[in-house]
């Protein structure tokens, strides 16, 4: 599995937002502690948001927190969000991969190692991670 410094931003700029919880973090405070460059990390921001794992406030007490408990998000939740699916065969979906002859069983080792990748990253929660105690409301 390949990780981008996009998903490496991503999940360090959620573990940062978690740590705060239920603080807001603004995003420029955010990029220095976590040396993410602040343009990039906007857009990755955005895309967090858009997903339903972030809320934003605006105006100047504004900034970034999570949309739900860190116990609900996990590590592919994040990975999703920024940079779609987990895995593919030559950009198209693991399952659409399809061989012939003597590479006819390769299908099998993709589809193995999506489920694989996905049993470490979706059973994986940002409270874990974080090691902290979110309550709920």
């Amino acid at each position: 599995m390949y990780v981008s410094a996009r998903t490496d931003y991503a999940v360090r700029a959620m573990l940062a937002v978690t740590a705060e919880h239920p603080h807001l973090v603004k995003a420029a405070g955010l990029a220095a502690a976590q040396e993410i460059p602040l343009s990039f990390l906007q857009g990755i921001l955005l895309d967090l948001r858009r997903a339903g794992l972030l809320h934003s406030h605006r105006g100047v007490d504004g900034g970034y927190a999570l949309a739900r408990p860190a116990e609900e998000i996990t590590v592919g939740d994040v990975v999703r969000a920024v940079g779609g699916a987990l895995t593919t065969v030559r950009g198209l979906p693991t399952s659409t991969a399809i061989y012939h002859g003597a590479a006819t069983a390769l299908h099998d080792v993709w589809v193995a190692v999506e489920a694989a990748i996905e049993g470490v990253v979706d059973h994986k929660t940002l409270a874990e991670l974080s090691s902290i105690s979110v309550k709920r409301n």
